[in-house]
């Protein structure tokens, strides 16, 4: 049975916590990139109230059985730094999803890194589990770089795999499988 209330998680510069009401001003930061807004459900408005419903729309993912969408927190203050989620949509199967983003000022830190080394190490404490996918654009660089650290393999190009502000984009998959990870 998975569990029903979001755990926190630490490793190194980063929690990993449930969202709260004062983290808006991180989801309004993130509303204007030319990015996070088409490949996520972060509002495009840049609102406080729509930045609102979108922590709100996190917490109902865990009772929904979405998934644990994960505030990235700063350790030391709190801060709210981005995004990370485990997504249980193949999960009768084995596999979970997971996707991140964070806002501009905690970019290039170390926090992504930290953020899914810390839930993938959790989420192998889940039953049933066996497989851990993320799906990455060819061009975003920093954002496979951080998969490859934290062990997910790269498994090949998923061509025309997900559209994208109208368009259907590449992707590469990644992949961890539990027994990649050294006992």
């Amino acid at each position: 049975m998975l569990p029903s209330e979001m755990p926190i998680l630490s490793l190194g510069p980063i929690r990993l916590r449930p969202f709260r009401e004062a983290d808006a001003e991180a989801v309004m930061s993130v509303a204007a990139d030319p990015l996070i807004p088409l490949i996520t459900s972060v509002p495009v408005s840049g609102h406080h109230a729509d930045a609102l419903d979108f922590i709100k729309r996190q917490h109902e993912r865990l009772s929904s059985g979405a998934g644990y969408s994960f505030a990235i927190a700063d350790a030391v203050g709190d801060q709210a730094a981005g995004q990370i989620g485990l997504w249980l949509h193949d999960y009768r199967h084995g596999r979970a999803g997971i996707g991140y983003w964070l806002t501009p000022q905690y970019r290039g830190r170390g926090y992504a890194s930290a953020a899914l080394c810390a839930l993938t190490r959790w989420a192998w404490t889940l039953p049933g589990i066996a497989r851990l996918e993320l799906y990455v654009e060819p061009w975003n660089e920093s954002s496979w770089r951080t998969a490859e650290r934290a062990g997910f393999q790269r498994e090949g190009l998923l061509r025309s795999w997900q559209p994208v502000a109208h368009e259907r984009r590449d992707m590469y998959m990644y992949s961890l499988l539990a027994t990649d990870v050294p006992a």
